[in-house]
């Protein structure tokens, strides 16, 4: 019998041997050898009707089954693309899975071989050169030129995405590889080893005996704590120093929020930037300490400062620091070893419960309670577990300081801060089966509204609360605040119950009082659901030095 394997069963089969179950897909001319081989294969297809959208799902799947079993195999989540506009609409997406270290694994088609080298041979979708859009976005871009190259290719970009920092990598292919015969035989035993990255011992002794000694020690955990499921050891290691810990917006969930040491996560309020300056020694995992973390760069440590980070670019980046490059969870367990267990004293306890106090009263000050209640009420409607994906919308910023992500995972888009996040991100995650929640305001809705029939043809178990105030309310608050006025913030937009009816989707208009129990009702309802609600938020009042 002869082989009708093609090139594109090659990559198809090396997903499989190295752990795929789901790939996120949207054909296109070039590769349509691609798609024939997931045909004819038991990997699972989960399509979207626009590439940006599906890179945004791909990694919305990957963050759910990080989060939801973080000491298991690195959940890489595979998406296939077409050439040229198909390639080229992911780099948004990938931008914000680089900026939160999401492990998606990107394959797209290329022109034939013909024309690749330099030359511009006319080709439909063809680039000069398509791999260099890819390079200062993603970890790393691989390229098969040959049958053979293709295993080799795939394996490699899975244990670039898979190595501390995680983060998105790209393959290329060109399309008459993709559909020439395989000439290999089955590939059935693709692996791929990350190496563990482990911090130097001497640099943990050193870190160790810094805070032995430290009189006044915080922990500030960062996003990379939360992918490594360093949780467990920061726990220990708080309370071993009784050490305060405040989570930056990518580690929402990583130390119990209620916590007697916990400090949460009001980083844009500058009592909690002065409460991370006093520490004579701060010890920073997995944070690079960038704009949002630092209180718009206006943290301004007095003390020692020790950095665990994974990604060496971001060491010493915005302070100087003993800087230790490493995975968080493996650097945590290095240093619990070396560090002193201290006796309560409730001395930390209190200076948290004062922060929080200081905190609470600057927002009784503002005016705020409606924004406070409807954090508090969607909150309350999530079934145990559910994640959320948040889009840029005003209750997004809310909940960055505000959500307690205990039992309620929380995903946002502010590693890059794009817009149209969190529809196609939740649907994604309802592909690993489970339900999800998407929250956007009318104007980031409209970048996903396409996905609605995404969510139908996969019956997706997704509820999207879409908060509808008339425009892009962030940046109506910005501009005003800046010039008096706004300009090109005001939206047209659809009626959103009727949209989603004519996809066949539940959905309903609801109000404040109302809210709690319409989002309930459709997150305990199968399938997916949309619930509107016509209302303008505000967001707390930024902080400065001079103001208390």
């Amino acid at each position: 019998m002869t082989d009708s394997r093609i090139g594109g069963d090659l990559v198809v089969e090396t997903l499989r041997a190295l752990g795929a179950e789901t790939v996120f897909g949207l054909p296109g001319q070039h590769a349509l050898g691609l798609f024939d081989a997931l045909r004819r294969s038991p990997l699972r297809l989960i399509s979207s009707r626009v590439e940006n959208n599906l890179a945004f799902a791909a990694d919305g799947h990957a963050r759910a089954r990080l989060a939801a079993d973080p000491a298991g195999p690195v959940p890489v989540t595979p998406m296939i693309v077409s050439t040229g506009p198909g390639a080229l609409l992911t780099l948004a997406s990938l931008q914000e899975s680089r900026a939160a270290s999401v492990p998606v694994l990107g394959i797209s088609s290329q022109v034939p071989a013909a024309g690749l080298g330099g030359g511009r041979r006319g080709y439909l979708h063809e680039l000069p050169d398509q791999q260099a859009s890819f390079r200062d976005v993603v970890k790393s871009v691989h390229v098969a030129r040959t049958a053979s190259q293709i295993p080799g290719a795939v394996r490699a970009a899975w244990e670039s995405a898979a190595t501390a920092p995680y983060g998105p990598t790209w393959v290329e292919i060109p399309q008459d590889v993709l559909l020439a015969p395989a000439g290999l035989p089955p590939i059935t035993s693709a692996t791929a080893r990350p190496a563990p990255l482990e911090p130097l011992p001497e640099l943990v002794d050193e870190a160790a005996r810094l805070l032995a000694g430290a009189e006044n020690p915080v922990v500030l955990a960062g996003g990379g704590a939360a992918r490594a499921g360093a949780g467990p050891e920061l726990l220990e290691l708080a309370e071993a120093l009784r050490a305060p810990v405040l989570s930056t917006f990518g580690a929402k969930g990583v130390f119990p929020w209620e916590h007697p040491l916990s400090g949460q996560s009001w980083l844009e309020d500058w009592h909690s930037t002065e409460f991370l300056a006093d520490a004579d020694v701060l010890l920073v995992v997995g944070s690079g300490l960038g704009e949002l973390t630092s209180n718009y760069h206006r943290f301004a440590p007095r003390g020692r400062l020790i950095q665990v980070e994974a990604d060496a670019g971001k060491l010493e980046s915005n302070h100087p620091a003993l800087g230790l490059h490493a995975d968080a969870k493996l650097a945590l367990s290095a240093l619990l070893p070396r560090i002193p267990r201290r006796e309560p004293d409730g001395r930390a306890e209190k200076a948290v419960a004062d922060l929080l106090e200081r905190v609470r009263a600057r927002l009784a000050a503002q005016d705020l309670e409606l924004e406070q209640r409807l954090l508090g009420e969607v909150r309350a409607a999530l079934p145990e577990g559910t994640p959320s994906f948040w889009d840029m919308t005003i209750l997004g910023y809310w909940a960055w300081s505000a959500w307690n992500a205990d039992g309620a995972p929380m995903h946002t888009a502010q590693g890059a801060g794009g817009l149209g996040f969190g529809l196609p991100a939740a649907l994604g995650a309802a592909a690993t089966g489970g339900p999800a929640l998407a929250v956007s305001g009318d104007g980031g809705a409209m970048y996903g509204i396409a996905e609605l029939a995404t969510a139908v043809q996969h019956d997706l178990d997704v509820t999207w609360l879409i908060v509808d105030d008339g425009g892009y309310g962030i940046l109506r608050e910005y501009l005003t605040d800046t010039f008096g006025e706004s300009t090109a913030t005001e939206l047209t937009r659809p009626n959103f119950v009727t949209l989603a009816a004519a996809f066949g989707i539940p959905a309903v208009e609801t109000t404040p009082d109302r809210l709690r129990q319409d989002l309930a009702d459709a997150l305990t309802t199968p399938g997916p659901s949309v619930v509107v609600l016509p209302q303008h938020l505000r967001l707390f009042a930024p902080t400065h030095p001079d103001q208390d």
